[in-house]
């Protein structure tokens, strides 16, 4: 009897590490079975995107075209539209949007219910966007933050309020391109205030919204090479914000503080910035096709492995890790060196 009750004893950790290791490995399968579940009938769907001149937008939407997708395209210029139409089926629609224009938005929706009629729009995808001006928080202006948030924010809102008629008739999807940069404030400028405002826009969207079917994802995407990350235009920007700053501000950073940013800005263009835009496609398309979308989607490596995880971390450990990507201001170093030199100063008295 002892040794019954013993053998039993022993054996119970074993099972249950296998009950919990059956357990999280049933688990994972299921997910990945629910996340592999499709929506039918794609081809009498129609979605909207904004900001298909180029880069994501314009990928998504030959890539949506070849799906089968009713595709309705919003391009800033006519030229952009063309070149668009030239690449994709003739079932792909495009029509001119500028989305800080009221104007414009409100001919867009006209033009989308027309195309739609009763069955109403099943995806919005709000991919319009841009990034300049960038850079340390001193040397911007009002305006400056205005040109970033109307557009990636302000822009976003209106666009979404005005469609959420079609997506409700349709128990549709809205697709909000955010960035990893609004998960961990990185830069200076409008940008990183703007994705912030549309990850908070979109949770509060998709617990509203649940009620009537639809479903919100939010797209967050780490360095990508596109138009927005162009380094050329990120340059060009940074010399007009250090032009303009008064003698004061400037030497408190010092001309080698220029010089080295230029060079940062550089380097993480050309080693982190990944030419693959597909991995940001895709994940848009999931979360279109995808019968249960995701709520936040990380797209690329960097976003997955450094930018995401990073945001987690103590702000401290944030802060240490993300100043030693960019160069330091002269003042800053002289009252470091003041401050080391006191303190040894003291000890030898």
């Amino acid at each position: 009897m002892s040794e019954e009750f013993q053998s039993t004893t022993i054996n119970m950790p074993f099972v249950s590490h296998q009950v919990i290791l059956g357990t999280i490995f049933s688990c994972i399968l299921l997910w990945f079975i629910r996340d592999g579940l499709r929506v039918k009938d794609v081809e009498q769907k129609h979605v909207f995107v904004t900001g298909c001149d180029t880069g994501f937008g314009n990928l998504l939407a030959r890539q949506l075209d070849q799906r089968g997708f009713n595709v309705i395209a919003s391009c800033l210029t006519d030229k952009g539209g063309q070149d668009l139409q030239a690449a994709s089926s003739p079932k792909l629609k495009t029509v001119l949007l500028d989305v800080i224009n009221s104007q414009s938005i409100e001919r867009a929706v006209r033009f989308v219910q027309a195309e739609v009629g009763d069955k109403g729009l099943w995806g919005l995808v709000n991919n319009a966007g841009r990034a300049t001006p960038i850079g340390p928080t001193e040397w911007m202006e009002k305006e400056d933050f205005n040109k970033v948030l109307d557009v990636n924010l302000i822009g976003l809102i209106e666009i979404t309020l005005r469609f959420l008629p079609l997506i409700k008739k349709a128990r549709g999807r809205v697709v909000n391109v955010a960035s990893v940069m609004g998960r961990l404030a990185f830069a200076g400028g409008g940008y990183c205030l703007s994705k912030w405002g549309v990850e908070s826009f979109s949770d509060s969207l998709r617990r509203d919204m649940q009620y009537f079917g639809i479903k919100v994802s939010i797209i967050e995407p780490g360095f990508f090479k596109t138009g927005v990350t162009s380094l050329a235009v990120i340059e060009k920007d940074l010399q007009r914000l250090w032009d303009r700053l008064s003698p004061e501000v400037r030497d408190s950073y010092g001309v080698q503080y220029f010089d080295k940013y230029l060079k940062a800005q550089s380097l993480s263009m050309n080693t982190i910035c990944s030419s693959d835009i597909s991995k940001v496609t895709n994940c848009m398309e999931h979360a279109l096709i995808a019968k249960y979308p995701r709520t936040r989607y990380g797209a690329g490596w960097d976003a997955k492995f450094f930018w995401l995880p990073l945001s987690y971390v103590p702000s401290f450990i944030a802060d240490f890790m993300l100043s030693a990507l960019l160069p330091t201001p002269d003042a800053s170093r002289q009252q470091m060196k003041l401050a080391f030199n006191s303190t040894d100063n003291l000890n030898k008295s």
